[in-house]
């Protein structure tokens, strides 16, 4: 029991910290990608959707090959003197990152999109900067894409399995998250530690789903 509940600390540990990441790296993507009329707006959409469609063994994969010692990232962190990133923690937000990236993009993309051109000709016309008018406009225009992007992607890091195994590997107390942990429970027969943390997931799951219905009520209400 103490294992797992240092397996459930290093999951919400590593889902908070890629969220964050992802909500600053994925808010500018998804504005340019609502904004945009540029041709690249098909490609580096899907790029950022692949995701949702590739099998996470292929992303873990081609990511443990670019952060391996031979990698083009493991060859610079090893010339920055940070290490190899494959079986660390760091490691393991990076994929993360990844792995998650449309569950944050699309949902903040989608608000931005729905909030429309005429805010930001009002805020113009108020002699608003773009970054002002981005930051007390549109940001909180789209608050409920913000919201929905942060339980989504929180949740979907904290399921995620073939990735973390991929970079992570199974190392207790660095790279071992909960997904994991309810599969060397369940080789080692150890059924009832893996009820008892599967049960838990299925909670969690169910709260998300819950909260999310409910954001989407409100959004609809007058």
């Amino acid at each position: 029991m103490p294992s797992d509940l240092g397996v459930i600390w290093l999951t919400f540990k590593l889902a908070t910290l890629t969220t964050l990441i992802l909500l600053l790296v994925g808010t500018p993507i998804a504005w340019w990608l609502a904004r945009t009329k540029s041709k690249w707006k098909g490609p580096i959409g899907a790029v950022v959707a692949l995701p949702i469609v590739l099998p996470p063994t292929v992303l873990g994969f081609y990511l443990l090959l670019l952060m391996g010692p031979n990698g083009p990232v493991g060859q610079l962190t090893q010339w920055l003197g940070i290490g190899l990133l494959p079986f660390t923690f760091g490691g393991l937000v990076i994929a993360s990152v990844f792995y998650s990236m449309p569950f944050v993009v699309q949902p903040i993309q989608n608000a931005f999109e729905a909030m429309g051109e005429r805010p930001l000709e009002v805020a113009a016309t108020l002699r608003a900067s773009p970054l002002e008018a981005f930051f007390t406009v549109a940001v909180p225009l789209a608050r409920p894409g913000f919201l929905t992007a942060a339980i989504l992607g929180f949740a979907h890091t904290v399921g995620e399995f073939g990735v973390v195994l991929m970079i992570g590997g199974n190392i207790p107390d660095k790279t071992r998250v909960l997904s994991v942990q309810i599969y060397d429970h369940v080789e080692a027969l150890e059924y009832a530690q893996a009820h008892w943390l599967s049960a838990g997931m299925i909670l969690f799951s169910f709260v998300v789903l819950l909260a999310l219905y409910r954001l989407g009520r409100t959004e609809r209400r007058p």
